[in-house]
């Protein structure tokens, strides 16, 4: 077995969710549900099969966001993998908990905007991932002044507390 550090190649704006899933539909499905949970949005999802002829396949309401999920599944290579590349403005609280309710989906690994390196261990069956690498090292403990900064923050993207 061999263990392989993947990068998520992104803009660092965009919000993406790494999951995993178990069924061909899962591109279908993922995709319905996008549109449904946020009318307009601009998205781009891929899926590593992970049988059969074990192709990336892809949907999305944008054209380079779906090839940059397309670029992504396939250099991760991990069966049943997917991913979804959100477009600007969008973000993964506004779809999370819906893409998480499809029966198909087993797992998320992440949802993030952060530099994300997936954690892929490859045997002579094929590949899977292991975890992930979300964002930089915890620096410390809160003080009260972080408090209210990410309390003013909060307010200011619209959350009521």
């Amino acid at each position: 077995m061999e263990l392989k550090l993947i990068p998520i190649d992104k803009p660092e704006d965009l919000n993406f969710i790494l999951g995993q899933s178990h069924f061909i539909k899962t591109v279908e499905d993922l995709h319905e549900t996008l549109v449904q949970a946020v009318p307009g949005i601009k998205f781009g999802l891929a899926f590593c099969e992970a049988s059969g002829p074990s192709l990336v396949r892809a949907s999305g309401t944008d054209t380079q966001l779906v090839e940059l999920a397309q670029k992504n599944a396939l250099t991760l290579g991990a069966g049943h993998a997917f991913i979804i590349i959100l477009g600007a403005g969008f973000y993964p609280i506004n779809v999370l908990n819906a893409v998480k309710m499809l029966p198909e989906v087993c797992r998320i690994f992440c949802a993030t905007a952060n530099p994300t390196q997936v954690i892929v261990a490859e045997s002579e069956q094929g590949r899977g991932i292991l975890g992930v690498i979300d964002g930089e090292r915890t620096k410390g403990i809160e003080t009260e002044a972080d408090v209210t900064h990410r309390k003013e923050f909060l307010r200011m993207i619209g959350y009521k507390l």
